[in-house]
This record gives structure tokens, sequence and C-alpha cells, in this order.
């Protein structure tokens, strides 16, 4: 897909992230000169052609006060682990939650949960929801604690 000016403008305008307001399209069409219904409508192009995968917050969960961060791992039943998979991304502390093949007996794990606490107690509280939850469907799991604040970038465009 050929890019336009007005895409390459509108990539820079957002590659830091979108305006943190009320109306952050029309904070962007005032800075692009364009009605925030076309920058709304331009993105929403982009994602149904593929040159966007998705437009989301990232939130900064340690400037919010969330410094115990860990991935909980799982090992589910395979028949069961979408339909219970389901149930543990509807948890109000989960942020992500996703399948992933295993790696044979090295990592035994397939289903994943981000977890946030402002202390590790009470990410592993909601481990132990999580757990409860998955009942015997689990033959064990883990929680693998953040150790470094990754950047996340969107997209770039290369000068």
């Amino acid at each position: 897909m050929a890019l336009t000016e007005f895409d390459r403008e509108l990539i820079a305008a957002t590659q830091g992230g979108l305006p943190l307001v009320n109306r952050p399209y029309e904070a962007l069409g005032a800075m692009l000169g364009v009605p925030g219904e076309t920058v709304r409508q331009r993105l929403a192009e982009m994602l149904d052609n593929g040159l966007v995968r998705r437009i989301g917050a990232v939130p900064n969960h340690y400037r919010l006060g969330f410094t115990a961060n860990g991935m909980s791992v799982w090992d589910v039943d395979d028949a069961r682990v979408d339909a219970l998979g389901a149930r543990v991304a509807a948890l109000p502390g989960v942020s992500h939650c996703y399948r992933r093949p295993r790696q044979g007996s090295v990592w035994p794990y397939n289903l994943f949960a981000m977890l946030h606490g402002r202390q590790r107690r009470e990410v592993e509280r909601q481990a132990a929801q999580i757990a409860a939850l998955l009942g015997p469907a689990c033959r064990g799991h883990d929680i693998l604690y953040s150790t470094a604040i990754l950047k996340k970038t969107g997209l770039r465009l290369k000068d």
C-alpha cells in the first residue's frame, strides 16, 4: 500500500502516541489542518488495510503506582485453555492474556496472564484467584516478575 503525504504526516503526528485529551482525533486534525473525522476515517482505513495492526492505550503501570508486575504462566489442559483463558482475561487485575504453544518439558506453559499490583502479595493474590478459577484443568504455574521497564514504540517511518 502506497502512503500518501497525508498518511506520512498522520504517522509522524501519532508515532509518539495519541494526544492525551478528551478528543484526540480532533486535536490531531487541528495539527494537520483537517477535521477530526478525517483523522478517524484514515486511521480506520489503515487498520482495515493492515497498515496499522491496532490502536490501543499503553499505560505506564509504574507511573500509576503498580510496581509489582508479573507475567503469570499456566500449564492448562489444551482442551479447556481457550474457554478458561477467556474467563481469566476478564478478571479485573489482568491487563492482557493470551495462549502460546508449549516448548516441550522445558516450558510446559500455554496460558499467559499479565498481573499488576502495588506489592507482590497483591499479584500473588490475583494468581491464587486464577488458580481457583482454573481448578483441576491447571497442572502448574509460575509468576515471572518484571525487572526492567521496556520502552514501547508505535509505528515509525524511516527518514
